[in-house]
């Protein structure tokens, strides 16, 4: 089955079509990992982007659905030099041919993913689209073309809970809500293997909505898209701080960040991978992480005197995680919670938010 990918800078490739016939629209961007490729793809914060693996070979221990982020498929388009079309894994209950098809997802195989990583770290990520079924390529520069910008487009809506719900731990270990901006399952299960029970609520709750569980913390997840578009979060922290702990993961760290008064920018390309190396300025060390995000907090914009920056991305030394210093704020860019990938910091993160939901449950006695 014959395929196209086109992107807005005029650049087309032809190769061999994956899933269903279509149209695919969408960012593309590429991740380093070479394991997980079944929690990148269910991973909504890749909603609106079409997900590209540098590396050459995708799909060899199949699909299990064990690990999946959410509960289908939340990337546009797959794209991979080679996709394995006869797994070997004990797990395995399907190939990602059959995994794409059953999700009705497109994507494109045999092309050169090498020249178009090369190309998205020189000139930025850009638009592209992909048709499955034809190889006409100045359709699909225009199709890349014509859409509008990522930026602009509300992702949150498409991918958060449409009503709260609860999901108890393992012991009575405390209450925490969960704001779900495209929350990822793991996230969820970190919490409950502290005892911790998660109310999870949509990502336009409000401060009242949120207070209704008597939580002893708040966590703001990850998710896709601007964090600027999150107008309900950004107010919900506004409101609470002070009057709860508040975490954020990735998006989450972003929006907390625009509440305390910093700005955010989009980034030329993005942290997408599981070996982002990390470091603590407060540990003195430095942890691999994985990271999926487009957007990144402005150091500049960050006022010293209220916000500490705990953590600095090694490579380029973007802002990786912030405290308040008067008040129970912390947050962190990259994924503590992932899984596969590097387990660095999942200890100490959810650690943290079990030990300060265990000293939230002392006040309130």
């Amino acid at each position: 089955m014959k395929a196209v990918l086109g992107l807005e800078d005029g650049t087309f490739v032809t190769g061999e079509g994956l899933g269903v016939e279509g149209e695919v629209l969408g960012e593309l961007v590429f991740t380093t990992q070479y394991t997980g490729y079944e929690e990148a793809l269910t991973d909504p914060s890749y909603k609106g982007q079409i997900l590209m693996f540098t590396y050459p070979l995708i799909g060899n221990y199949g699909v299990s659905g064990e690990t999946f982020q959410s509960d289908r498929m939340q990337a546009e388009g797959l794209v991979v030099r080679e996709a394995c079309d006869h797994p070997s894994h004990h797990r395995s209950t399907r190939s990602i041919y059959e995994f794409l098809k059953d999700e009705g997802k497109s994507g494109i195989m045999g092309i050169d993913t090498r020249m178009l990583t090369i190309k998205t770290r020189e000139h930025g990520t850009m638009k592209a689209a992909i048709i499955v079924g034809d190889d006409d390529g100045e359709k699909a520069v225009r199709l890349a073309r014509e859409q509008p910008d990522i930026g602009s487009l509300d992702l949150v809506s498409k991918v958060t809970c449409e009503k709260p719900y609860l999901v108890k731990g393992e012991s009575s270990g405390g209450n925490v809500v969960l704001m779900d901006f495209g929350a990822k399952r793991n996230i969820i299960k970190s919490l409950n293997r502290r005892g911790i029970n998660v109310a999870v609520v949509p990502a336009t709750a409000r401060s009242s909505d949120i207070l209704k569980y008597e939580p002893d913390a708040l966590l703001l997840s990850n998710g896709p898209g601007d964090p600027q578009q999150a107008v309900s979060g950004i107010s919900a922290v506004k409101e609470l701080a002070g009057e709860l702990p508040i975490f954020g993961i990735c998006l989450g760290h972003q929006i907390i960040s625009l509440a305390l008064g910093a700005k955010t920018y989009k980034m030329k390309f993005g942290h997408r991978g599981a070996n982002q190396p990390v470091k603590d300025l407060k540990r003195r060390i430095v942890h691999i992480t994985s990271q999926n995000h487009g957007y990144a907090v402005d150091e500049e914009s960050i006022d010293k005197k209220e916000v500490s920056i705990t953590q600095k991305n090694a490579n380029d030394g973007t802002v990786e995680g912030l405290e308040h210093i008067g008040l129970d704020i912390i947050s962190v860019q990259y994924h503590p919670e992932a899984h596969p990938g590097p387990l660095d910091t999942e200890k100490m993160f959810f650690d943290m938010i079990a030990e300060k939901v265990k000293t939230m449950k002392v006040v309130a006695k």
